[in-house]
């Protein structure tokens, strides 16, 4: 049999010949240009950790933030000095733009501080731990006082239907302990402080305990937003520390309990706030927006330095350390600190609607709001079909994110950026380390002496590390 190289001349041999070399090299060439561009993006990532581990700002703002400033509730003095002060801030920067946007915002304050009392044969009178729940009504001056009933949820509630008449109801779900994730183990906890109080009024009580929102015993009451249902009586609600939660429920196994409770809280005229806005504009893309946030208001307890200081303080850093870089984003890379995320969300639904009117489009939003631990990664979310089309794409850079322990999974985004989702927003979590945070959230506990340094700037490394490659290669 004669072959196909016996048929062929030299110079058709010669031809074939350098054919298969120029297959055998293509995959090579391919794949030199792709280490390239990787090498190229780690050893920028790694810029990156070097200047926010040692060029950063977050520490500093943060300390002026909550030692200078302090509890920064919606319609108080503080929030308006935070406000005034990170806008100060963010003009420092060099930015192209830095701006207020205006949101009318609830003003709830606490009043006097809270008496919840306790009185048994066993122990006589005992004073409970205790915090308002925000935009809970006040007792009036003379307090009230009647029998406790204790119950785990809104099912059990029903079903004691009329007996709760004229008593105070306590809610006594604890965290679930076997949850890896302690934000899992609160979504399964949070419905009672949330919706407890008007779940409870329909059945005639007066009043309402909640265990604390925490993943462990101790002494300190955690406090938190309450949501009234239009229509149903408004009766006052506060929360109790776990400890107290254990001894309460502990008594009410050996007999009737009858609590007195006095708070002060009252809800007066909504107030006009700010967000505050600063960004760098895009060279190539500026009509894609990368957001960056967290959100300003904190409630009236400790300092707010996890909740959400560091957030705030975080996304502000992003700016800083791209700008310290020199680096030229595509797109625009803008900074919004919300205000009212914790008892209205005003901020962040006016933010939403006003890019609405003006027809921006958010390429993707990212939300720091669960305290400045030791980054893990991000969570991300979006509408059905944005999701399905950008999250496969940030997969290829695991490998890049992998060696500073950040993974990228599916999972909420974050309230204040959520009323973006259905505007075709992919929205990002940033996620540290939970194990610790329900030990500080909306407590008194919650100070700046709580946040680590060296965790708090690695934050800043992980988020301004995604927005660098969100920003390169898009999400297209």
């Amino acid at each position: 049999m004669t072959t196909f190289l016996q048929k062929t001349s030299n110079k058709d041999f010669f031809i074939f010949s350098f054919f298969l070399f120029f297959l055998s090299v293509i995959p090579t060439f391919s794949l030199s240009a792709q280490e390239e561009a990787t090498d190229e993006d780690a050893f920028y990532i790694k810029k990156i950790h070097d200047a926010a581990l040692t060029k950063g700002e977050c520490h500093l703002w943060l300390r002026y933030l909550t030692k200078e400033i302090g509890a920064r509730l919606s319609g108080s003095p503080q929030a308006a000095a935070a406000v005034e002060y990170t806008y100060q801030m963010l003009g420092n920067l060099s930015l192209d733009s830095v701006w207020l946007q205006p949101v009318m915002v609830p003003h709830w304050v606490r009043g006097e501080t809270e008496v919840i009392r306790i009185a048994t044969s066993a122990m006589g009178s005992v004073d409970l731990d205790a915090l308002a729940l925000g935009n809970s009504v006040g007792t009036g001056k003379q307090g009230i006082s009647a029998e406790v009933v204790e119950v785990k949820n809104f099912e059990e509630l029903k079903q004691l239907g009329s007996a709760i008449q004229g008593k105070i109801v306590f809610f006594n779900r604890a965290f679930d302990p076997t949850q890896l994730n302690t934000f899992a183990a609160y979504g399964g906890a949070v419905d009672q402080r949330g919706n407890g109080p008007s779940e409870a009024a329909k059945y005639g009580a007066i009043g309402v305990l909640v265990r604390s929102m925490a993943s462990g015993l101790d002494d300190i009451p955690h406090t938190g937003g309450l949501r009234y249902k239009d229509g149903i009586e408004k009766i006052p609600a506060v929360a109790i520390s776990t400890n107290n939660a254990e001894l309460l429920s502990s008594l009410l196994k050996q007999g009737p309990v009858k609590v007195f409770m006095k708070t002060d809280c009252q809800t007066l005229e909504d107030k006009l706030s700010f967000n505050v806005i600063g960004e760098i504009k895009g060279s190539e893309k500026p009509e894609e927006i990368i957001l960056i946030g967290g959100h300003l208001d904190s409630w009236d307890v400790g300092e707010g330095a996890h909740d959400d200081g560091t957030g705030c303080v975080q996304s502000m850093d992003v700016l800083q350390i791209l700008k310290h870089l020199d680096y030229k984003p595509k797109r625009t890379i803008r900074c919004v600190l919300f205000m009212n995320e914790e008892n209205g969300l005003r901020g962040g639904r006016e933010y939403g609607e006003e890019a609405k009117r003006k027809g921006e489009f958010h390429l993707a939003a990212m939300e720091s709001d669960r305290g400045g631990f030791t980054p893990r990664g991000f969570t991300v979310d979006g509408e059905k079909e944005v999701f399905a089309k950008k999250f496969p794409l940030m997969r290829p850079w695991l490998s890049l994110l992998e060696p500073y322990g950040l993974r990228i999974k599916k999972g909420g985004g974050g309230a204040d950026i959520s009323p973006l989702k259905k505007q075709n927003t992919l929205l990002i979590g940033f996620e540290p380390d939970s194990q610790r945070y329900f030990n500080y959230h909306h407590t008194h506990a919650d100070v700046f002496e709580a946040v680590d340094k060296r965790e708090l700037e690695l934050g800043v490394a992980a988020m301004t590390s995604l927005v660098f490659l969100i920003d390169k290669y898009g999400l297209d």
